[in-house]
């Protein structure tokens, strides 16, 4: 049996809310370092999907410092390679490692991968600051992309992440916005990472997923004495998180009604199973419990209205619980 849990909202309302208002004052600094035919441009733009940064500079163009900044809150400071660091910017460029939130070390698949003056600038750059990311580019023009990868970590020491990518197909970009994530993550900003890039699917899906996987857990495990699931902390801080990425307005009344609605809808099972098909991984996660289905149909139900630009209300959420349910019979 589940039931609403007025101050559990209360308290989990705020306290998100807080959370996020927080992060949204934050910039994110990231430092790149790599050779200009490395694709670090053509990177960045990928990550961010828009143009932020001009694409089609020369080998040996550029050895001082540029800054790409987008909606004024992300800054991508590219810095020239440490040997080519002239007494002018050196000091500066030194400053960027050590204040960035994330280093972004690219390499070039397609070329002399972890040369010796890369390894130089790694040794030195380590010092400064260990939130550091290879990104092995232009996968597309290399062979043996896993000894490459195992190349790079063993002459590292194992301590970083080593990201293939190719930044002309777009190829495993979401796996480098989820790396950038999971670092941000521990700096208390990939909220506000996540809702100025323009890709915000695969990051909804995944708090979905967590969250729903919390919820089962709950619900496998309830608090001893009671005869109710507590999902109102969990759904509401799902809501406020989504709302918080799609950058959709969401007040603490029309959170509640959500919350009652989705409690007092008797959803359950079925819209759980018919919501499983649209996200990958979700049957695993949330295990057809039903504390982890409503859940995962609540916030596949906001993630649907945000994307489609569908006014959220008890009224639309109910509609389109309605129509999972209309779909799982349509598939029997």
């Amino acid at each position: 049996m589940t039931e609403f849990n007025e101050k559990e909202f209360e308290q989990t309302y705020e306290q998100e809310t807080d959370k996020i208002n927080e992060q949204l004052d934050e910039e994110i600094l990231f430092a790149m370092i790599g050779d200009v035919n490395t694709g670090k441009s053509s990177t960045v733009n990928q990550l961010i999907g828009d143009e932020v940064a001009p694409v089609g500079a020369n080998p040996g163009e550029t050895i001082g410092i540029d800054r790409y900044v987008y909606r004024d809150k992300i800054i991508f400071v590219d810095t020239p390679g440490l040997d080519d660091i002239n007494s002018k910017n050196s000091e500066e460029t030194l400053d960027f490692f050590e204040d960035a939130d994330v280093i972004l070390f690219f390499l070039n698949a397609a070329g002399t991968v972890f040369s010796e003056g890369e390894k130089k600038s790694l040794e030195f750059i380590e010092k400064k600051n260990k939130n550091i990311l290879f990104v092995l580019n232009k996968i597309d023009a290399a062979d043996d992309i896993p000894g490459i990868v195992k190349y790079v970590k063993e002459h590292s020491n194992n301590r970083y992440k080593v990201v293939p990518i190719s930044s002309r197909t777009g190829e495993n970009i979401e796996k480098l916005r989820n790396e950038i994530l999971d670092i941000l993550k521990k700096k208390h900003k990939e909220i506000q990472f996540a809702r100025l890039i323009k890709e915000k699917s695969s990051t909804a899906n995944k708090w979905i997923l967590a969250a729903a996987g919390s919820a089962t857990a709950i619900g496998a495990a309830p608090i001893p004495g009671s005869d109710f699931v507590p999902l109102t902390g969990i759904q509401v801080g799902l809501m406020v998180r989504l709302a918080a990425l799609y950058e959709k307005p969401l007040s603490k009344e029309r959170a509640k009604e959500l919350t009652i609605a989705t409690i007092t809808g008797n959803i359950g099972k079925t819209v759980f199973r018919q919501v499983i098909k649209f996200i990958p991984g979700a049957g695993s996660v949330a295990g057809g419990s039903i504390a982890g289905g409503m859940t995962l149909a609540l916030g596949y139900a906001i993630k649907y209205a945000y994307e489609n630009n569908i006014e959220l209300d008890a009224s639309s959420l109910k509609h389109l619980y309605e129509l999972f349910r209309k779909k799982e019979k349509e598939n029997l």
